[in-house]
């Protein structure tokens, strides 16, 4: 009898690929090639706009070039918006000071998950999967993956906290709508532009265990998605912020690979040249 976990990971694939075989079956034809000019919206045999493929997230500028490229762009939740909405003891909670501790300092160093919803704002590709009830989201970076309903279902009682939390879906009119909770307390950014040098204190900023994530989706064209994020954190904020990104459809990507243990040269903040440096020297 195979391990459990060997079950599970058959399973899981069987699962993917039955959704990805259904979700291209139900694209038209040509929707897999580039179109010069704005393409039309896609959609889903029941009317649904379609969001499948494989996207460049917030952190891209989004100015797509020669054989479908695009450049990462550093993108973080801005700190103007959420700088006077902290309830009292908030900001304490927030930005909480270096231990010395990695696993509390910075996780991703150790090749700990980076977790939801900070993974949103990391500079890799990602592929949605589309079927008439579920959305998969395949993240490039640390390869985490969202299974999401989107049926209108609540979220299930007693959850466990998790890095990435527990996703539904529902749609008002042509908006999809993804509300997250079941997180556990984790950093919520890696920094912030220019605290550091201000306070003269290194800090990191975490989110609270009762953090509630709500996204709100909708294209703007055939290859461009408006994509707004709301953070709702009682135990930091005293009211609800949002953020508006976009996403941006790249027809020719694939997502790649990514093991974070793999020629891992910074492990704990601690980096070593290459190979291809020490020969070269």
């Amino acid at each position: 009898m195979w391990p459990l976990r060997n079950r599970f990971l058959v399973s899981f694939l069987t699962t993917v690929a039955a959704i990805a075989t259904v979700s291209l079956a139900s694209a038209p034809a040509g929707s897999q090639s580039a179109a010069s000019g704005p393409q039309a919206i896609r959609r889903m045999p029941d009317g649904r706009p379609d969001f499948s493929g494989v996207w460049a997230g917030p952190a891209f500028s989004h100015k797509v070039g020669p054989g479908d490229t695009d450049s990462p762009s550093p993108t973080r939740f801005d700190p103007k918006i959420y700088a006077d909405l902290f309830r009292p003891g908030g900001k304490e909670l927030f930005y909480q000071k270096w231990t010395g501790d990695l696993r509390h300092d910075d996780p991703q160093a150790l090749c700990l998950p980076v977790g939801f919803p900070r993974i949103i704002l990391s500079p890799y590709s990602q592929q949605w999967v589309q079927t008439p009830g579920n959305i998969v989201v395949l993240y490039e970076y640390m390869h985490f993956f969202r299974v999401i309903p989107t049926d209108g279902r609540p979220h299930p009682r007693d959850l466990e906290l998790t890095w990435m939390g527990n996703s539904v879906g529902s749609w008002e009119g042509d908006t999809l709508i993804i509300d997250t909770i079941g997180l556990k307390e984790w950093p919520f950014a890696g920094d912030e532009p220019g605290r550091d040098a201000n306070s003269g204190v290194k800090t990191i900023p975490y989110h609270s265990d009762a953090l509630h994530v709500i996204e709100r989706l909708r294209h703007i064209d055939g290859t461009t998605v408006s994509y707004q994020v709301t953070i709702d954190d009682p135990k930091i904020f005293a009211k609800p912020w949002s953020q508006d990104f976009q996403m941006k459809l790249h027809p020719t990507w694939n997502v790649f690979e990514f093991v974070c243990e793999e020629n891992n040269r910074c492990e704990a903040g601690k980096c070593v040249s290459s190979d291809e440096q020490k020969t070269s020297r």
